[in-house]
């Protein structure tokens, strides 16, 4: 059922977008393309994803709207462009939900979610027309991709059966790194750490652990403990490398 309150909110943010792409509208937006605004919906997704994380709902209804405000946006810029307006987006979407659950709109039968993600990935393929399920994979930041590629990979039958198998395979890699920093083979070297990060990310797929989540926390842990080392001493840049380190333990035991 539709809620009139919503349908309005939203038909008011087209307008005042309308309007700031208008005759008399704001210049920075006015100058906007889809080249230059596709940074900000990066950032906009990595802002929300923060959020997310903390679970501050306060930062989550505001970054849904800067990410909602860059769907409006591109979608009128379609628009004045004759391509397409973002009542086409918003019906293509609902059309491609509809098609891929075909558990809830139609007569496919699931027992399980594994088997709402099968069917899920077998009406995309059909979708795409692809060759391969590789081919599924979204142009993502290394990291999400690496798990993206694996889950597609498990799904086929592609997996270590066990943890103990990926992680053997972790070490096997990080001795193969080692030999090649020994023999100083840069090219070997940026392969073999390519290799390990892959394996780590494998890893920590096989006991469920979002390696980027796990990457966001050490960064954030990471910029707190440096932050209090900076202001805990008058010349930070100063000290030696054995003081930082004094300030680094210190910082561990607050943080």
């Amino acid at each position: 059922m539709h809620n009139p309150t919503e349908t309005s909110a939203l038909s008011e943010l087209i307008s005042t977008i309308k309007t700031l792409r208008g005759p008399n509208g704001c210049p920075w937006d006015l100058k906007q393309t889809f080249e230059s605004l596709s940074p900000y919906i990066l950032e906009e997704a990595y802002e929300l994803h923060e959020a997310l994380q903390d679970k501050n709902f306060d930062a989550i209804k505001e970054e849904l709207g800067d990410v909602l405000l860059q769907v409006v946006m591109l979608s009128n810029m379609a628009e004045e462009s004759h391509k397409f307006n973002f009542n086409a987006v918003a019906k293509a979407l609902n059309e491609k939900m509809i098609r891929r659950h075909p558990h809830v709109f139609g007569n496919t039968q699931v027992n399980s979610e594994e088997d709402v993600l099968k069917n899920w990935e077998t009406i995309k393929k059909e979708e795409k027309q692809s060759q391969s399920i590789m081919d599924l994979v979204p142009n993502l930041p290394a990291l999400m991709k690496a798990e993206k590629i694996q889950k597609k990979a498990a799904k086929l039958g592609f997996d270590w059966p066990t943890t103990e198998g990926a992680m053997n395979k972790l070490q096997e890699e990080c001795n193969e790194l080692v030999l090649a920093i020994q023999k100083a083979d840069k090219p070997n070297i940026e392969e073999e750490a390519g290799d390990i990060l892959f394996s780590i990310v494998n890893c920590l797929r096989k006991i469920g652990i979002n390696p980027e989540n796990a990457l966001q926390k050490t960064n954030k842990k990471f910029i707190n403990r440096f932050k209090y080392m900076e202001n805990n001493s008058e010349d930070f840049e100063g000290l030696s490398l054995e003081e930082k380190e004094n300030l680094w333990q210190q910082s561990k035991k607050t943080q």
